[in-house]
């Protein structure tokens, strides 16, 4: 009967949690989801939901990058997921120092944070597009690894505007344009000589984050990563 229901209404679910909305719906979730996340950056879900609703030209234009590179097209074909119960923790903490994989088990320590916190995709209507802001949540944390920066407010502009820079996405430069509005001068007039301009640099030099399978390079040493990338070294 659900189906039959369904079918009436000229809608159905690409892929479980997805939610279809007409394009008046989705203009009216990203205005409010947009209020909520400025208001408070920290509204992840808000954060979440503005990325989804807006990201109708960023998203694609990242699928067609992975696609076109070897190990993003790896990734695209093998759906990898980056959960507690997918990613071997305990061997990450054996790793050496220095390596990918210890040092984003200690930043996950470090911050208090879990790869389970990232939300579902539900308002994007395509399927392949869904694990692609998906993957890009996923690896959010290890943005954080790769260019040393901590969850506070000033750490998570950085990455926002690194993230910005590399992807496109709506949400990302909302959040590294008013981001900032709660930090202090001191922190403001850091963030504006030099940090938001290396974020800017790195995400223009380096190549698409989303095109490395962080999964099969956890021995890989953070330094020689971030090289590989073309992510100059933090100031």
């Amino acid at each position: 009967e659900e189906e039959e229901e369904e079918e009436e209404e000229g809608w159905h679910q690409l892929y479980p949690g997805h939610i279809p909305t007409s394009l008046l719906q989705k203009a009216l979730l990203a205005a409010g989801s947009a209020v909520m996340a400025l208001y408070d950056p920290y509204r992840h879900d808000m954060v979440a939901v503005l990325g989804e609703t807006t990201g109708c030209l960023a998203l694609p234009n990242l699928r067609d990058k992975m696609k076109n590179h070897p190990e993003g097209y790896h990734i695209l074909q093998e759906r990898p997921r980056i959960r507690l119960s997918t990613v071997d923790m305990a061997r990450l903490q054996g790793l050496p120092d220095g390596s990918l994989g210890r040092e984003y088990v200690r930043f996950l320590e470090d911050n208090k944070v879990s790869p389970d916190t990232r939300m579902p995709p539900k308002f994007v209507d395509d399927e392949e597009l869904a694990y692609v802001i998906q993957r890009y949540r996923e690896v959010h944390d290890l943005m954080h690894t790769l260019l040393g920066m901590p969850t506070n407010m000033l750490g998570e502009v950085v990455v926002k505007w690194f993230e910005a820079v590399q992807t496109g996405l709506p949400m990302c430069v909302l959040g590294a344009a008013f981001g900032p509005v709660r930090l202090s001068t001191r922190k403001l007039q850091v963030l504006a000589t030099e940090l938001v301009p290396w974020a800017i640099r790195s995400g223009l030099n380096a190549s698409c984050v989303l095109n490395v399978y962080y999964e099969q390079r956890w021995e890989q040493p953070v330094e020689s990563l971030r090289e590989e990338l073309g992510i100059f070294p933090p100031p």
